[in-house]
């Protein structure tokens, strides 16, 4: 009747004490025998309860010691916070393909970037998607700005014991249209023998780990654009649960195809009124928002346990100290009206971190520039924090970047964690009316300056109704 705890030490488990007093009593004749049982089982119910409770209710904490960004907001991590900062947009005409035909004609395309700079293995380069490329490139940078490199002679890092969680919305997009078009116009021989790893949603995570030694738990997350948020929390879990020291955590995107503008604009999801003046296109929460603007790219946390961080010395940034997810379960493609979804993951999030809801003072919002989700989103705020949200800073960076689906919540969560180091919130640009059903303070047009930000929150929300949140603390 013992139960074995993470630190190796045998209790009994508080429950079975009852029964085994009421056991002793029965069996035991001998008064002086009784008591003697009874002193030592009590003994070791109070022991129990004490370590069971330790076992359950601690953990160590997480940090984030590494950031990797690859965006059209720029290729690096100090240039990408920079141009949100200042509020210059990354949006442009779209050049990737013809899009005269297509409704929507920008994109948030990512310019002056080559794999081969990033890559140990150069053929596999032609054998991997773009999506895998960002991902790639952008793990690199985050593992360069954490210190780890597990292919060097002298590094002191189990590589058996960092992981990598990296998702994508759409996976391989770009190469399984390409070879669509291959079967269907020239047969299944033109097909590439790489076709399929290319489109799988995982196989990022897979070359990422390849590419960097990194042997630990390795899974792809696949939630719409809720991906990388929850790519984090499930990091999160793995490293509390002891299952690894580091992990490369994030998501990845490179969905500028015909196919997923067609898609989308037929969804009429996307920006088609301005495609003559592309940087104004995406405006989060302002009353003339029209739809949003597909964008490309990665972004990447190094995540690592305290205790391991302090051990080998390394940069610590903030700690990741919560999440929460939930499901809508209302609509494939709308947030539920009433925000309940998302008020019940930013709870379990602010649960997770040991956080009240007047500690938050920053909200990255998911904000995409679309008509239901900004004031969907406003209301879940409202319904979260009550009095409380009028106090908060709120904006959305999708005004500088565009939406990247399943990398959204990777640029946030880079943009979160840079705003707890240096005090300053990237604004939300291209806000002119204000829309009476988004009345929060959207930190407007200029970057604000928050001087000892403690806590932050970056929340997204996919379709299917998947709804993630994670909370970043200043230590």
């Amino acid at each position: 009747m013992l139960v074995v705890n993470s630190e190796g030490r045998q209790f009994l488990t508080p429950a079975l004490a009852p029964m085994l007093i009421i056991h002793t009593y029965v069996v035991d004749k001998e008064r002086k025998e009784m008591l003697v049982y009874s002193v030592i089982i009590f003994l070791c119910i109070l022991d129990g309860i004490a370590t069971f409770g330790a076992s359950v209710s601690k953990h160590e904490k997480i940090v984030v010691t590494g950031l990797g960004v690859i965006s059209p907001s720029g290729l690096t991590v100090d240039s990408f916070f920079d141009n949100l900062c200042q509020g210059k947009s990354g949006i442009s005409k779209l050049d990737r393909f013809d899009g005269t035909q297509f409704k929507c004609q920008i994109a948030g395309q990512i310019r002056d970037f080559d794999p081969k700079n990033y890559y140990l293995s150069k053929k596999k380069i032609k054998q991997n998607d773009l999506y895998t490329h960002f991902a790639v490139a952008a793990s690199h940078n985050a593992l360069k700005d954490a210190g780890i490199d597990l292919n060097s002679e002298t590094n002191q890092v189990d590589a058996n014991r960092v992981g990598c969680v990296i998702g994508s919305a759409f996976g391989g997009m770009e190469s399984f249209e390409r070879a669509a078009l291959d079967l269907a116009n020239n047969g299944p021989g033109s097909v590439g023998p790489y076709t399929i790893p290319m489109i799988l949603g995982n196989t990022a995570a897979g070359i990422v780990g390849m590419e960097t030694g990194a042997k630990g738990p390795n899974f792809g997350v696949q939630t719409a654009c809720a991906t990388a948020t929850h790519a984090f929390g499930e990091s999160l879990r793995l490293l509390r649960n002891g299952d690894c020291d580091v992990m490369i955590a994030g998501g990845s995107e490179a969905p500028i195809t015909p196919l997923s503008f067609a898609g989308f604009c037929n969804l009429m999801a996307m920006n088609t009124n301005c495609n003559d003046n592309p940087t104004i296109a995406s405006r989060p929460f302002d009353a003339e928002r029209g739809g949003f603007v597909m964008s490309e790219g990665a972004g990447i946390l190094i995540l690592e346990t305290l205790s391991h961080a302090q051990k080998r010395g390394a940069r610590i940034y903030c700690e990741l100290a919560g999440y929460g997810a939930s499901c809508d379960a209302y609509h494939i493609t709308s947030p539920a009206p009433d925000g309940d979804g998302l008020r019940r993951a930013i709870l379990a999030c602010l649960k997770d971190g040991d956080l009240k809801p007047e500690d938050v003072e920053y909200v990255n919002a998911h904000g995409t520039s679309t008509k239901k989700n900004d004031q969907f989103e406003t209301i879940a705020y409202k319904a979260t924090f009550g009095e409380h949200a009028k106090k908060l800073y709120i904006s959305s960076i999708k005004g500088q970047t565009g939406h990247s689906l399943g990398a959204a919540g990777g640029f946030e969560a880079v943009a979160c964690v840079k705003t707890l180091q240096t005090g300053i919130i990237a604004p939300t640009i291209n806000y002119k009316t204000p829309d009476p059903d988004c009345d929060l303070n959207y930190c407007p047009n200029n970057s604000v300056k928050v001087p000892n930000l403690k806590v932050a929150l970056s929340d997204n929300l996919g379709f299917g109704g998947h709804n993630g949140v994670v909370a970043f603390r200043k230590i």
